[in-house]
């Protein structure tokens, strides 16, 4: 196959991707998951791991490392994706700030580049491959198999909800414990805006540290923030645990009549999404258009990203959840394709709305795309230096500023590993070049 084909390949994990960048026009779709695969393989000892496929999904090897008492340390928040989605993307969830993402857990890969090789890398072999393909959003290699750094697994998971009024003190208090030594060992928080009986509805799932004041708080008509915590246990060791989290709880500074906890088993926190799942899809609501926009934000920007974009873009949360949380950028690993804003603590904020087939209200595709075109252009008018996370764009050069300093890297490895653009064309990156003889 030469530079006169114009054949296109695209690899296709779970069918997540936001806006067609799992698609090839006119081109060839793998179905990871289709691909005959080896069964995983766990390696304990001191430095455990799992050898599985790029179309394995992260549920699967969740359930099958835990036989051995071991998981992977860094996850998403939804587990039915792909091993090689996320990890051409990043994997962000809870564990990061401690962890980093998925792609800093990662021991090796086996990759089949543009160019049609199969080439096994790691950090000590083939490393520019390894690091390309990370992050890469597709660009240079197919993912065939991975190795997955592992870590002892808790049985059970102690669950925390409380809420704050007042953005700062949130903000600083997620900060403070992503920052701590001995923390949580999941961090995130969310929006919640104009949500009627938020409380009542926590009591399905949580229950309340004081029933009485709890039932006296109203969410009506405010701008409030959820902080959410998690930390892994043992049942022998529930006596400790108790006294940690009371100790780190005394260091917040929450509205005290919200404290809501939980006690659930790691696979069903870590698989908690999915359960959501299965009740939109008895509702006929899974199904359906998802402009999701996820946004990585520098610290120092986020108090007035977060009074414009609360306060006068977003009305209310009632399309889908809001996350914001911080991570620390030591934590992560600078070498891979990904990029993310130049400060050590980044906050990821995502709006994960969900639209209504043929609605033309505030429930509607295009109310949402136009919202979402408002934050995107209200950041960049404020030169913010926000970053899209599964990021999109329409053309070239606003790729260029997205990868900005590193996108003469970006190219070059594009130009090693598939000079003739053969891979992913759905993310819009590069035009595949024709020539005519």
């Amino acid at each position: 196959m030469g530079s006169a084909s114009r054949l296109t390949i695209a690899a296709k994990g779970h069918g997540h991707s936001l806006q067609g960048q799992a698609q090839a026009y006119q081109g060839v779709v793998i179905n990871m998951e289709s691909l005959e695969r080896p069964s995983m393989y766990v390696k304990t000892g001191d430095v455990p791991y799992v050898d599985v496929s790029g179309g394995e999904l992260w549920i699967n090897i969740l359930h099958e490392t835990l036989k051995y008492g071991l998981s992977p340390k860094s996850w998403t928040d939804y587990l039915h994706l792909t091993v090689g989605g996320t990890l051409s993307n990043a994997g962000i969830s809870g564990q990061a700030f401690r962890h980093g993402p998925q792609i800093n857990n990662v021991y090796q890969l086996e990759v089949v580049t543009g160019r049609g090789e199969v080439i096994t890398c790691s950090d000590k072999k083939n490393a520019d491959l390894f690091y390309s393909v990370l992050g890469g959003l597709g660009q240079f290699g197919i993912i065939t198999r991975a190795r997955i750094s592992l870590g002892p697994a808790e049985k059970m998971v102690k669950w925390i909800r409380v809420l704050y009024s007042e953005f700062s003190t949130f903000s600083n208090d997620q900060e403070h414990l992503i920052s701590s030594e001995n923390s949580f060992d999941y961090i995130e928080g969310f929006v919640l805006i104009n949500r009627t009986g938020l409380l009542n509805n926590w009591r399905s799932s949580f229950n309340p540290k004081d029933p009485i004041l709890a039932s006296q708080f109203s969410s009506d008509g405010k701008i409030l923030y959820c902080l959410e915590m998690a930390k892994y246990f043992n049942p022998d060791d529930t006596d400790i645990l108790n006294q940690d989290i009371e100790e780190l709880l005394s260091e917040l500074n929450y509205i005290p009549s919200t404290l809501f906890l939980s006690e659930v088993s790691y696979v069903e926190f870590l698989d908690r999404v999915h359960l959501s799942e299965i009740k939109l899809r008895s509702k006929g609501l899974w199904e359906v258009p998802h402009p999701w926009l996820n946004l990585l934000i520098p610290k120092s920007r986020i108090f007035g990203f977060a009074q414009e974009v609360f306060g006068n873009i977003v009305k209310d949360n009632s399309n889908g959840p809001i996350l914001i949380y911080p991570v620390n950028k030591a934590k992560w690993n600078n070498r891979t394709s990904m990029v993310t804003p130049e400060e050590d603590i980044i906050y990821l904020v995502s709006f994960l709305s969900s639209a209504i087939r043929s609605s033309t209200g505030t429930d509607g595709l295009e109310h949402i795309m136009t919202q979402n075109q408002r934050i995107l252009d209200f950041c960049a008018k404020a030169q913010l230096g926000v970053k899209q996370y599964l990021p999109h764009h329409s053309s070239q050069n606003e790729w260029q500023a997205h990868f900005g300093p590193r996108w003469e890297t970006f190219v070059q490895r594009k130009s090693a590993y598939d000079p003739l653009a053969i891979l992913a064309p759905g993310q819009r990156i590069f035009q595949k070049a024709i020539s005519i003889s």
